[in-house]
């Protein structure tokens, strides 16, 4: 049997939380794959439209919308229904972090919208054209706090939680519709939020240094949804404390343990 091959190259490409991080290094790989782009970003960038026509992209479209907002994600549906999306990218993310009675409540609420609610919800906005149209790739962006449930990152880390049972849900019904998902157990990566882990988690909690550049974490994204894999899970390090958390539970919370202190 052939494997399926979503090809990036001409199609019609979402991402949310385009204009930085990992969003921002996905959409330049798209557009040097020459994607069409549509990219969701919180304020007006018109040099990122330059920026990515000059690296190939055959088409550059910015949505201004704030994800945090139930109202916001439904109107940009209402016009995004307009336009086919052939692969949607679930990538925009807040952190919260700290003991849970220290983290700010609006925080935590803004964090769950944009994290997994507005992920379900352009999901389910944006599917039934892929499903009538026999083809799509449904991409979340999940982490490896969906397993790795450090101290201080307990909002966070259930929130990513629910994104993949979300997505595995999702690629249950998804079977023999032509549409797939893929679900990014995401490592450290060398962001402007990786920077903010060690504000929110240093005061009480031991952090790992290992991370990779977001240009590499994005290329490895490309590779699996060209292979139409249904996980990416990390390397090196990270894979290694994502098993043992995994699989070897009491061994993690003895290593937490030790790094963690009220």
């Amino acid at each position: 049997m052939v494997k399926f091959k979503m090809k990036i190259h001409n199609s019609t490409v979402l991402i949310t939380g385009a204009n930085r991080g990992i969003g921002l290094e996905m959409a330049r790989m798209c557009a040097f794959e020459k994607a069409h782009l549509h990219l969701v970003i919180r304020k007006n960038d018109p040099g990122l439209v330059e920026d990515l026509t000059k690296r190939g992209a055959l088409s550059v479209t910015l949505w201004v919308a704030d994800l945090s907002l139930r109202n916001e994600v439904a109107t940009l549906i209402e016009k995004l229904c307009h336009h086919p999306i052939d692969i949607v990218i679930n990538n925009a993310g807040l952190l919260t972090g700290g003991l849970l009675e220290d983290q700010p409540l609006d925080d935590i609420y803004a964090m769950f919208h944009v994290n997994l609610l507005s992920l379900v919800h352009l999901t389910h906005g944006l599917l039934p054209s892929m499903i009538k149209r026999g083809r799509g790739k449904i991409v979340n962006n999940s982490s490896v706090s969906a397993f790795m449930h450090f101290p201080c990152a307990t909002t966070y880390a259930a929130s990513k939680a629910a994104v993949v049972a979300f997505t595995n849900s999702l690629a249950a019904e998804l079977k023999g519709t032509g549409v797939s998902t893929l679900c990014l157990i995401t490592p450290g990566v060398k962001t402007r939020m990786f920077d903010e882990i060690e504000i929110k988690y240093a005061k009480n909690l031991e952090i790992p240094a290992d991370y990779i550049s977001a240009e590499l974490y994005a290329q490895r994204v490309k590779n699996a949804i060209i292979e139409d894999v249904p996980f990416l899970y990390p390397s090196g390090p990270s894979w290694v404390g994502l098993n043992i958390a995994r699989y070897l539970p009491f061994l993690f919370k003895m290593e937490i343990g030790r790094r963690f202190h009220r």
